[in-house]
């Protein structure tokens, strides 16, 4: 017993000392508690939706006003003289209410008339919630029109947009895609370089007379390739399993990938060189590459369900931009106009990890 105890005192000891280790043993359960504590939420609200009243009558607007207090819609403003259906495409709303001509004429004489609701069906979850909301607002429109007796004057006619059977995969497809790149070639990568350090090879690399850039470079640019290797047998599962297709110009998605590769490639990088050891690396890599990504990119649910304590997190977590462009490219076809942003908010990140991979190997520069 003497000698087990021993053991794990000496066990004990090494793990106090180990700054890195005592914080994932103690700081990351806790970090995970309130991330999945607080960041995951079913309840949707504040869904945008813009309103195309082609009629401006009485009855219109209050039909309108009838939207405008449901708590899971949001109508949010559009110029009348663009299409709804460009919303839908920037990703500006989820969801369009078009009401026709002669809206109020037809109510005041107790006639059947259509709205027309367009809703974005990526998102097949969201799409159920925004059909059903809607259906309910119409059917107490009704009701306080002319009464649960009365035939229901205003009819709601309802169309899904990119995914029009609401397939769970062609929504969740694209996000797996995007959580595979996030996680598996930076943990390569990070293993790759916290193993240069954990055994000391690095020092002759520091030793010899390549310079941080072309080191660090030169890694980045071999995960690079695997990635993309990745990323082009997962596009075979996507195009073939998941029934999916090009929607419109390839060209975002095309620098968007080969700027992501590079973007996770240094992530890994940039932990391995902060991190010498192999098992702290993996734990860093794996609470960033996939679970933040995970959690805080749209991945499962809209970020508007996050907490707003915790939704401008989801600014920073590269994962989520790439999502938005793999599902505009795939599902939407916004092309640039919808996704310019997002490509380079992908390689402004990835430069900062870079950077900052850098400073941590920028010793191999000093002059003796």
């Amino acid at each position: 017993m003497r000698r087990i105890l021993a053991q794990a005192r000496k066990e004990l000891t090494q793990i106090v000392r180990d700054r890195r280790t005592l914080a994932l043993a103690l700081l990351l359960p806790l970090f995970l508690l309130m991330l999945l504590g607080s960041a995951i939420s079913l309840t949707v609200n504040d869904l945008p939706i813009v309103v195309q009243d082609l009629d401006h009558s009485p009855a219109s607007d209050a039909y309108i006003d009838a939207f405008r207090a449901s708590v899971t819609l949001h109508v949010v403003a559009w110029p009348e003289e663009k299409r709804p259906e460009d919303a839908l495409t920037s990703n500006i709303a989820r969801g369009v209410l078009i009401i026709p001509p002669n809206f109020g004429r037809d109510i005041a004489r107790g006639v059947s008339t259509p709205v027309q609701i367009l809703v974005d069906g990526s998102d097949s979850n969201t799409a159920l919630l925004i059909s059903g909301d809607a259906q309910q607002i119409t059917q107490a429109y009704n009701q306080s029109i002319a009464g649960a007796a009365q035939p229901q004057l205003v009819q709601a006619s309802m169309r899904l947009w990119y995914n029009p059977g609401r397939s769970s995969k062609k929504f969740y497809g694209p996000g797996i895609f995007v959580l595979g790149l996030s996680m598996f070639p930076p943990l390569l990568a990070s293993l790759a370089m916290a193993k240069e350090g954990e055994q000391k090879t690095i020092l002759q690399v520091y030793v010899s007379s390549i310079s941080a850039h072309e080191f660090l470079l030169g890694k980045i640019f071999a995960f690079m390739a695997v990635a993309i290797g990745e990323c082009l047998l997962m596009l075979v599962l996507l195009f073939t399993y998941f029934g999916l297709n090009l929607a419109g110009d390839p060209t975002p998605f095309l620098v968007a990938t080969i700027l992501y590769a590079f973007c996770v490639a240094s992530f890994g990088i940039m932990v391995g060189a902060a991190i010498p050891s192999q098992a702290a690396a993996m734990q860093t890599v794996a609470l960033g590459g996939f679970l933040l990504v995970f959690l805080l990119s749209g991945l499962i649910y809209p970020i508007s369900n996050i907490p707003v304590g915790l939704r401008w997190l989801s600014n920073l977590i590269w994962g989520r931009y790439y999502i938005e462009i793999v599902r505009d490219a795939l599902l939407q076809g916004g092309g640039w106009p919808a996704t310019w942003y997002k490509v380079l908010e992908i390689g402004a990140t990835g430069a900062i990890f870079y950077g900052m991979a850098w400073r941590t190997m920028r010793r191999m520069q000093v002059k003796s």
